[in-house]
């Protein structure tokens, strides 16, 4: 594995445990800004809205950046952000500040996809995308628990003290280790070829498969602790041993996914669609039982994760010859779905139907998914397109 790869799996690793830490530590920050819980929740969805809205924006605004610049500058608003939080007086100032992260968040992401991509032949494309969002899955099996341990022992300010550090180290990594290369610092192109890409079917069907695996996901996942522990009859101090193991498969399945990516990226993704489909049945099917749920609970989220790596691969695959703005829409999609299925579970819920029927939405979802990937393979070969030029492996600049 590369250091330039390592330097922005280190990045990533920073973001997510950032965005997710949050929740670990929601208690205690309510407590200390003064507000309700529920009211401190809104970190969490301002957080998503920022990502969703504003990092295609600020994707669109530098443009004409280079690479590798813009992702120093993120990650130092991200590290003076960090700071800001630590010592933010009030409420109404730390959502902001979160929001601003947030921002950074998602244009940092679409560019990482492309700069990773850019490091590796493209037959280890699928790798590459997987070695980024190992970063995110990594941050919820270790950064998470550890931001959380961190503001149990010293207070919540000093989680945001420690996520200041981990943006120095990430920046200190990319400084060393990622060299000005074409992938990471040459210019962008045109905004007009930006924005034309996202015409190509398989870019707009991709965009839709990952809302639909979102929904799929995050239907039942938004709601799996009370699921867990009403519907299976887990004991509450179990259930986060189960959530961990989730991510331990999660972060098995990019890898996975990975893999399967760089070898039939679509024939496995569709089976992959398939098989979750099936998995989420034997979920709502298993969530009496205590052990066949945890086992399913795992499978799960090994697929999630799984069909995720190559959905991001095939989009940066056919927007190689532009694929900024495209690569910026990933983490917007993944939140829109996000907060799409936390609507809709709660719709359900309060309609009447109880947490085991919500794994059924997600079997709707992804035989859907299957079904429109099916379809946009038979447009593919039936048109005979192939994806343009492929993003070249990063080479020394002259």
């Amino acid at each position: 594995m590369s250091l330039p790869l390592i330097a922005l799996f280190i990045a990533a690793f920073a973001f997510g445990t950032t965005e997710f830490v949050i929740a670990g530590v929601l208690p205690q920050v309510a407590d200390g800004l003064g507000v309700t819980i529920p009211v401190a929740g809104y970190l969490v969805s301002g957080y998503a809205i920022g990502i969703a809205l504003g990092g295609p924006l600020l994707t669109f605004v530098t443009n004409n950046v280079q690479r590798r610049t813009l992702l120093l500058g993120l990650i130092a608003v991200f590290t003076v952000g960090q700071v800001a939080c630590a010592l933010a007086p009030d409420f109404a100032a730390m959502l902001v500040l979160r929001m601003v992260i947030a921002v950074v968040h998602g244009t940092f992401f679409g560019i990482t996809m492309v700069v990773a991509v850019g490091l590796v032949p493209p037959d280890r494309r699928g790798f590459a995308v997987a070695l980024i969002l190992s970063g995110l899955t990594v941050s919820n099996v270790v950064g998470v628990p550890l931001g959380a341990a961190i503001g149990n022992m010293f207070g919540w300010r000093a989680t945001f003290w420690a996520m200041s550090l981990l943006g120095l180290l990430a920046s200190l990594a990319i400084v060393l280790w990622l060299p000005r290369t074409r992938g990471a610092g040459a210019p962008r192109p045109p905004l007009a070829r930006e924005v034309g890409v996202l015409g190509r079917q398989q870019v707009w069907t991709s965009l839709f498969l990952m809302l639909m695996l979102m929904i799929g996901q995050y239907v039942p996942f938004t709601y799996i602790a009370p699921m867990l522990h009403e519907v299976t009859g887990l004991d509450t101090n179990v259930v986060p041993w189960v959530l961990l193991l989730n991510g331990v498969g999660s972060t098995v399945g990019v890898f996975l996914g990975g893999r399967l990516a760089d070898w039939k990226l679509m024939p496995s993704m569709i089976v992959m669609m398939a098989l979750q489909a099936v998995t989420l049945v034997v979920l709502y099917l298993a969530s009496p039982y205590p052990w066949p749920m945890v086992a399913t609970v795992f499978v799960w989220g090994t697929l999630n994760f799984a069909i995720g790596t190559p959905i991001q691969t095939r989009i940066l695959s056919w927007t190689a010859d532009a694929p900024g703005l495209a690569s910026s829409l990933i983490p917007s999609g993944f939140n829109i779905g996000i907060a799409l299925a936390a609507v809709l579970g709660s719709a359900m819920l309060n309609s009447g139907y109880g947490y085991r029927s919500l794994p059924l939405v997600g079997t709707v979802a992804l035989l859907v998914a299957a079904l429109v990937a099916l379809q946009s393979l038979v447009w593919e070969k039936r048109s005979g397109s192939r994806p343009p030029a492929a993003i070249e492996a990063a080479l020394p600049a002259q």
